[in-house]
C-alpha cells in the first residue's frame, strides 16, 4: 500500500513549498540552527552513555 509513498517529485514539491513559506533568506539560517541542534543532541547522548559505562577497575585514576 505504501510501497511508493515518497517519490522524488514529492520531495521537490516539498522543497518548493518550504521555499515559498519561509523565503530564501531564512532557509540557510534554519538549516544551520538545525545542524547545531543535532550536534548538541549527539554530544549530550554520548555524555549520558559515557556516564552509564563503568570506569576502569585497575586502580585510582592517577596511578599508571
Amino acid at each position: 500500500m505504501f510501497r511508493n509513498a515518497v517519490q522524488p517529485w514529492h520531495l521537490l514539491v516539498l522543497l518548493v513549498v518550504c521555499l515559498l513559506v519561509f523565503g530564501s533568506k531564512k532557509l540557510p539560517d534554519m538549516a544551520r540552527s538545525l545542524g547545531k541542534s543535532m550536534r548538541i543532541l549527539k554530544s549530550e547522548t554520548r555524555a549520558l552513555r559515557g556516564e552509564d559505562a563503568p570506569g576502569p577497575r585497575n586502580g585510582p585514576p592517577g596511578a599508571a
